[in-house]
């Protein structure tokens, strides 16, 4: 089905050129009728509105998150607009892309209802919303695409669902695996943030007595958060989503040193301001997508059935008593986030039903992407804490055409990083030039 263009606005920043789209789509392809709007961002270099340039569709990562709102020509973006004109997808639910949030989800009425029209959330449609719009605005011409973390898995399921779309791929740090269920990798994930903490407490030693005083206080304390949520240890110790970003030990260590002040009384509180930036730090609130779909990225005619919160009793080494030092987690949904979070309360039993569901969609088809044309350059980020480097080298030994930047030079957000410099990287690399 082809795409169905409203309002188009230009703005015009120093640097950027950026124009509005937005696309009306169906919300299940298979059964048209009931639509949704998908919203895209063009941005060109001023000067270049009219030039002849391909284009090139960024996948953000996430799940659940919506595209970079861009304030000057820095970083990949001025690289790619050397070349190219960006279009920065939100994906469906997320941004402007008629958003999924707690208050428009009680809106579809019940449970069941919720957890349905969520299942239409996925890479498979993500990338079936970007090939309407390819349609729409190029016809038949192919176009570039570049994936981050989670779009480098939107990314995958193009390659492998409508490879006649696409000219050039370009993924950092997202190459996921085409068959593993979810057990398999969060049972890397959790070896993998392990390590995290352990080069964490090596840079920090202090901190592995704060974080512990931090911990029994949570377990004999009921505190609320400044926007409601309830901060338990299990909801502190998810602040170890960040050891895998660059700077991410930096951002957790600054905040642990303002954790306590003392009280009226004498006796010590965890301090107002540690909350405000704590809450500040987690988005599960903003963006649901991530705690309910998370799962589902790796689910293809299975159940996760909370597959992270299953292997937790694989893991000792996380446990909260009886270990030393005590360790963050990272990439994983829990089902008492359900209750922690403000904005996810409303949405338990929707989340339930999906991790029950055992009726999800192939992502991949193997056989396909064994037969691949496209070209392909993709960084791999040697400590990714997020996606498994040998999960990701295992899918590009599946698949041809695939060229590989293995790096220990960048952690994950290296695109946000260092993005001029990889992004032209992956450029050559995908023309031949290196």
């Amino acid at each position: 089905m082809s795409a169905r263009t409203v309002t188009q606005v230009t703005h015009r920043i120093p640097g950027l050129v950026l124009r509005d789209h937005t696309f009306i789509l169906p919300l299940d392809y298979a059964k048209p009728g009931r639509t949704i709007n998908v919203y895209a961002r063009e941005v060109v270099a001023p000067g270049k509105e009219d030039a002849n340039l391909p284009y090139l569709v960024y996948f953000q990562g996430g799940p659940g998150s919506g595209a970079p709102r861009p304030a000057d020509a820095g970083g990949w973006i001025g690289r790619a607009l050397q070349d190219y004109r960006v279009l920065l997808l939100d994906q469906r639910g997320t941004g402007r892309s008629t958003p999924v949030t707690a208050q428009t989800l009680a809106g579809l009425g019940d449970a069941q209802t919720q957890a349905d029209y969520l299942m239409h959330f996925r890479a498979d449609n993500i990338v079936r919303d970007a090939e309407a719009i390819r349609q729409q605005l190029l016809g038949d011409q192919p176009w570039s695409i570049l994936g981050q973390s989670y779009g480098g898995f939107c990314a995958m399921r193009y390659l492998s669902a409508s490879p006649q779309g696409l000219k050039h791929v370009l993924i950092t740090g997202g190459i996921p695996s085409l068959t593993r269920p979810a057990d398999d990798v969060y049972r890397a994930t959790y070896r993998r943030v392990a390590d995290k903490n352990r080069l964490y407490y090596q840079r920090y030693p202090d901190d592995a007595a704060l974080v512990r005083r931090i911990v029994d206080h949570l377990r004999t304390h009921a505190v609320q958060l400044p926007g409601g949520g309830d901060l338990t240890p299990q909801r502190f110790l998810q602040l170890g989503l960040h050891l895998g970003m660059s700077g991410g030990f930096e951002a957790l260590h600054y905040l642990l040193e303002e954790a306590f002040v003392t009280g009226a009384d004498g006796q010590a509180l965890l301090n107002w301001n540690f909350l405000f930036h704590l809450e500040q730090m987690q988005n599960f609130d903003t963006n649901p997508i991530y705690t309910l779909l998370h799962e589902a990225c790796y689910t293809q005619g299975t159940a996760s059935q909370w597959s992270a919160q299953r292997l937790l009793a694989e893991c000792p080494e996380f446990a909260l008593d009886g270990v030393e030092p005590v360790l963050f987690t990272g990439e994983m949904v829990y089902p008492w986030m359900l209750d922690a979070y403000t904005q996810l309360r409303p949405l338990k039993d929707a989340a339930n039903i999906l991790a029950a569901r055992a009726d999800w969609p192939q992502l991949y088809d193997v056989q396909r992407l064994k037969q691949n044309t496209v070209p392909v350059a993709a960084a791999v980020y040697y400590d990714d804490m997020y996606v498994h480097r040998e999960f990701s080298e295992e899918t590009a030994a599946l698949v041809p055409n695939i060229k590989l930047w293995m790096t220990n030079e960048y952690e994950h957000n290296g695109l946000r990083a260092d993005g001029g410099a990889v992004l032209g990287r992956l450029l050559r690399m995908v023309r031949g030039e290196v």
